[in-house]
């Protein structure tokens, strides 16, 4: 097949990572290509050479309290958007897989008239709402869990679960975490993953944290982050995912404490790969991905509750974390299930196709 992919043009696809969606796009952009599809990816500049991308813009994402300068990235993203777009439409693709969080692809989702799957990787919000109702009546949607396709199940009824996967010889299996123990977490420093939240648990179970990921958020870091620094903590800054996985695998427990409805969690699924247990907020996806054998659940914004999650989740069997990675969320499987919906998908828009050329055919 050929298939264009949509990235969302906040942040470069290539690491260290900013997120989940960034890994996600990039594992399924080569995981598509070892299968011999012909995959164009359409990102921001600064995305992994290696996947040959087209790059339409600078990253969008780091506008900051900054009114002036966010309305001029605004512009260049809707205009990046509108030349993706005209790239898609000349470009003879199959099936065009839309991984983007931008209404425009959407809106012109009919006027090119290709078959089109829609992933839903967040829950709904104004700008993205607007895009689903004015999209191709005969998209495709996707959901990343099952609690994120019902907060769309409104507006977008029985879209089809496909779990994110990951890279399961990456996230290695270690049936051995470091002594003495600590804690691990990992993501984007910023208000709505809830870091400071994360350390107050960590020091409540009496166990030091280590932490890694990118500091998006200056004013966090200095109200929230900086206070709370100590000799127990260490930031370990943006990680490779090879080195995210390595420390991730020596951790006791990985704690996971998402301020907002997280609609997967994919630093969840490495740490069960690796065979670490997680304490995380009952937020969002966390149910969906967590059971009693490989994680516990606390209550969202109690830091004092998710310490008992901790000490808890520190004696649970590392294989059955390992188990329940290989059974639910391997890459290679969540490759095959796409796939088979773009298979289904463009027979579907074939099958519509077919009436009216034999129609044709007669008057000929």
């Amino acid at each position: 097949m050929k298939i264009a992919v949509l990235a969302h043009l906040k942040y470069p696809i290539g690491q260290p990572y900013a997120g989940g969606l960034e890994m996600h796009t990039h594992l399924l952009t080569v995981a598509l290509k070892q299968r011999g599809h012909d995959v164009t990816l359409f990102a921001s500049r600064g995305s992994d050479p290696a996947l040959d991308p087209v790059m339409l813009c600078d990253p969008t994402g780091d506008a900051l309290s900054d009114p002036e300068r966010e309305e001029a990235i605004d512009r260049a993203e809707f205009d990046a958007y509108r030349r993706m777009m005209e790239m898609v439409a000349a470009g003879g693709f199959d099936i065009v897989h839309n991984n983007a969080l931008h209404a425009l692809p959407l809106r012109e989702s009919s006027r090119l008239g290709l078959p089109w799957v829609t992933v839903l990787h967040t829950p709904p919000f104004e700008s993205l709402v607007g895009g689903v109702s004015e999209a191709d009546p005969d998209m495709a949607y996707l959901a990343v869990s099952p609690s994120l396709a019902q907060e769309w199940s409104s507006l977008v009824p029985g879209a089809q679960v496909v779990d994110n996967g990951v890279d399961l010889s990456t996230f290695a299996f270690s049936d051995t975490p470091d002594a003495p123990p600590f804690v691990f977490w990992s993501g984007r420093i910023v208000p709505e993953k809830g870091l400071h939240l994360a350390i107050d648990a960590a020091r409540a179970a009496g166990l030091p944290l280590t932490f890694a990921g990118p500091k998006l958020n200056p004013a966090y870091w200095a109200a929230e982050i900086a206070p709370r620094l100590g000799p127990d903590l260490t930031h370990l800054g943006h990680l490779s995912h090879s080195d995210l996985a390595r420390h991730l695998g020596r951790a006791r427990v990985a704690i996971v404490s998402p301020r907002w409805e997280e609609p997967f969690g994919l630093v969840v699924a490495e740490a069960l790969a690796c065979g670490t247990p997680v304490a995380a907020f009952r937020r969002g996806a966390m149910p969906d991905i967590l059971d009693a054998a490989c994680g516990r659940l606390a209550r969202p914004d109690d830091s004092q509750d998710l310490s008992v999650a901790i000490r808890e989740a520190a004696g649970l069997s590392r294989r059955a974390c390992r188990d329940r990675a290989e059974a639910l969320y391997d890459a290679t499987a969540m490759t095959a299930r796409y796939l088979e919906t773009y298979e289904a998908v463009m027979a579907r828009c074939a099958e519509r196709a077919r009436p009216t050329l034999r129609v044709a055919g007669r008057r000929g």
